[in-house]
């Protein structure tokens, strides 16, 4: 699918793209916010943090 990768770059480097990109900057360098966003990706890609204690 290169069209799609080729309308994110594209997107990516507009002014928009340039202005999420930076908000998405300002927003990961906060302690907090990059803690959620990793229990995030954690919890998507299946590994759930360990919490509840096992299968039921």
């Amino acid at each position: 699918m290169p069209g799609l990768f080729s309308k994110i770059q594209e997107f990516l480097r507009s002014p928009q793209g340039k202005k999420y990109t930076d908000q998405a900057k300002r927003y990961a360098q906060d302690p907090k916010n990059r803690q959620k966003a990793q229990d995030a990706l954690n919890k998507f890609r299946g590994k759930g943090g360990g919490q509840g204690g096992g299968h039921h």
